[in-house]
């Protein structure tokens, strides 16, 4: 009626962990979870779990498989649950002003600073307790101890570390509470919640299972190894060889690895090494002069003011190359100089182009390479760390990692640099993307590469691309085409872990940086 086993042994012989196991769920009626099995059988998970594995398969036992959430606390949501939310801050510093308050006045009577008041103002109107008048804010009602729904959310985590779907249900405490209402309000707030995605897994024995344990079951010792004395002595009959599953659920080992984010930093740079590229370096403080003057873009771009670019102030400045080199440049700014182009139309001074600034992106690096060597055929690329004056957000940073690429070459054109784009990516693992028209001051034509975000379900950008214009190239002694891009790493990371903020790379969260796998 069953099958056999290893060595010919009937089926009803077992291991004793299946034996026992199997005698455990024949008193049982119903399913039972995993964890129950392990203690009160002693066994460890991987035993469990093989166990429901292999005789799932052959019909003996039902698994059942249930997914839910399990939530805990981010530092900063520990220290408001110590606190209040800010919004009730705000709201009492108003009923505390005779219910109305100007909101420029709202960090001296809070003690919040204006960003978090301006950030805080939707949650002030979502729970009618003030609305925004001109420059005031008025409360709508009579503001109450009662506690909000995330406010009861967050003081009854704030006792676990972690607590699954199913005890917040079961919770005493929150019976009443609206659980998604709570949750939907705490997820947007940066460093509140985490939620992870769990698996329940519970069996029992189905009506075949029943039966074959009826029948009868033994069990025999368990081996892994035939030895020369078990063939001499014929004990070999006796025993049960031991199955090897690979695929079976294994004990967790936490081990050192790489940062999940420098494997790729490290397979980007081997993508463009395997495609036959050299890699070139430049330093983080950089002149004007590279990381803006020699890319043909004007000295009166909005991007080399304050609120865009890091200006140093030791050293204030940077040498500058060969005389000749800069004299070609300030004349294709001025009027084309020997291009033919029409140039700037403006008076380019020495004083912004020796500048000192970090780096806005690894281009200067390649540009630099370029002006060393501007000779076909050659292809160079940098990985590094670039800086911006950007507004932190989920999708931006003020430090990131870039990389530049360069491919001088006679033949160079527009579609081959779309196929380079496009072989790079298919390298990193990306199937679904797409290149857009766009403008930048120093490539012509010039594009943009966005990649599909399944999870957000839009396209994200990448970064841009394009053919160096000849107001960069020819001043630089290079008289042929050059294909050119700068993409961000970051936002691949982003797409390979499932994250939901390009800050969480960053962040010193330890049970992520052990649970990401190792393989991706």
């Amino acid at each position: 009626m069953f099958p056999l086993i290893l060595g010919g042994l009937p089926m009803n012989r077992l291991p004793k962990e299946q034996y026992e196991i199997f005698s455990y769920l024949a008193g049982m009626n119903d399913f039972v979870s995993f964890e129950t099995i392990i203690e009160n059988t002693g066994y460890p998970q991987t035993v469990v779990s093989a166990f429901a594995k292999i005789f799932s398969e052959s019909d003996l036992v039902e698994l059942n498989e249930s997914r839910y959430r399990e939530f805990s606390l981010k530092e900063q949501g520990r220290l408001i649950a110590s606190d209040i939310l800010p919004e009730r801050r705000i709201a009492r510093a108003i009923a505390v002003n005779g219910g109305k308050a100007n909101i420029r006045e709202l960090p001296e009577l809070t003690g919040l600073t204006s960003r978090d008041i301006g950030v805080n103002l939707k949650w002030l109107s979502k729970k009618g307790w003030a609305e925004k008048q001109g420059s005031d804010l008025v409360a709508m009602e009579p503001l109450t101890d009662e506690p909000t729904a995330d406010e009861q959310l967050l003081g009854f985590l704030s006792g676990f570390s972690t607590v699954t779907e199913m005890e917040l249900k079961a919770s005493p405490q929150l019976s009443a509470m609206d659980l998604e209402t709570a949750i939907s309000d705490l997820l947007p707030r940066d460093g509140f919640l985490d939620v992870r995605e769990r698996t329940a897994r519970s069996v029992r024995l189905s009506s075949r299972g029943r039966v074959f344990v009826e029948s009868g079951i033994s069990w025999s010792e368990e081996v892994s190894q035939l030895t020369p004395e078990m063939i001499v002595s014929g004990k070999w009959r006796d025993v049960i060889f031991r199955k090897y599953d690979v695929q079976a659920d294994a004990e967790l080992i936490e081990q050192g690895k790489f940062h999940p984010f420098m494997k790729i930093i490290d397979q980007t740079r081997k993508v463009f090494l395997e495609m036959g590229f050299d890699e070139v370096e430049s330093p983080y403080a950089e002149s004007g002069f590279w990381d803006f003057d020699a890319l043909f873009q004007p000295q009166d771009h909005p991007a080399r003011e304050m609120q865009d670019t890091f200006f140093l102030e030791r050293p204030g400045t940077c040498s500058l190359p060969s005389a000749e080199l800069v004299k070609n440049v300030a004349a294709t700014h001025e009027n084309g100089g020997s291009t033919g182009s029409l140039g700037w139309g403006y008076k380019w001074g020495e004083e912004k182009a020796v500048q000192a600034v970090l780096r806005t992106h690894t281009t200067a690096s390649t540009i630099r390479a370029l002006s060393r060597n501007p000779e076909p055929a050659r292809k160079v690329f940098c990985v590094g760390r670039v800086f911006r004056r950007e507004t932190i957000d989920y999708k931006h940073l003020p430090v990131f990692f870039q990389v530049d690429g360069i491919i001088i070459d006679k033949k160079a054109n527009f579609a081959s640099l779309l196929g380079t784009l496009e072989a790079f990516y298919r390298k990193m693992g990306f199937e679904k993307f797409q290149f857009r028209p766009a403008f930048f001051p120093y490539t012509e034509p010039s594009v943009e590469v966005y990649v599909w975000h399944e999870k957000r379900r839009d396209w994200m950008e990448m970064g841009g691309a394009g053919i160096f214009r000849p107001e960069v190239t020819e001043p630089l002694g290079c008289d042929c085409p050059v294909m050119a891009w700068g993409l961000g790493l970051e936002r691949i990371a982003i797409f390979r872990y499932g994250l939901n903020d390009i800050r969480e790379i960053y962040m010193p969260d330890i049970k992520w940086l052990r649970e990401v796998p190792a393989c991706l």
